[in-house]
């Protein structure tokens, strides 16, 4: 199985980026999956082209970020929750169908489509203040273990405002 993730980050980041899986950018998470190792394209190749419209269509979105609250176990993930948008709901939702047509599993399948929360995870000191607005102008898809090193993260295909593709 190979695991993977689509994000939409808040920081800086480029195409290609390898960061440490404890050293993430912030960053919306938009739907995080496995896909089995029996496709016989490039995953990356065929998400990216069934994924192509909508990320384009979807970029240059203003957010705002709404209250905080906790998730995980016992609320012990500190988070900032984005305000519904309907361009980011789509944009999650055109993803899940994206990963369902290649037969991925979803790996939290209780919080994706109506039951989506789109929310920046706090970091190191780092996280966004309730009103701020937020463009949606990175979306990426992420190997969350390249070559099978669960250590690290490599931004696979980068979309952004200026310069799609990757």
């Amino acid at each position: 199985m190979r695991n993977l993730i689509w994000v939409a980050f808040t920081e800086p980041v480029e195409q290609g980026l390898v960061f440490s899986r404890s050293d993430w950018p912030l960053h919306i998470t938009l739907l995080r999956f496995d896909v089995g190792a029996d496709l016989s394209a490039d995953v990356a190749d065929v998400l990216a082209d069934l994924a192509e419209a909508p990320v384009k269509g979807a970029l240059g979105t203003l957010l705002t970020v709404g209250e905080e609250a906790g998730f995980g176990h016992m609320g012990s993930i500190p988070v900032s929750l984005i305000e519904h948008n309907p361009l980011l709901q789509g944009l999650h939702q055109e993803i899940v169908d994206a990963v369902n047509n290649i037969g991925g599993r979803i790996a939290t399948p209780n919080y994706v489509m109506e039951r989506y929360r789109p929310h920046i995870s706090h970091h190191d000191g780092k996280r966004p203040k309730s009103g701020d607005v937020v463009v949606l102008d990175q979306v990426a898809l992420v190997d969350m273990a390249p070559d099978g090193d669960h250590t690290i993260r490599r931004i696979l295909r980068l979309w952004t405002q200026d310069v799609e593709g990757g």
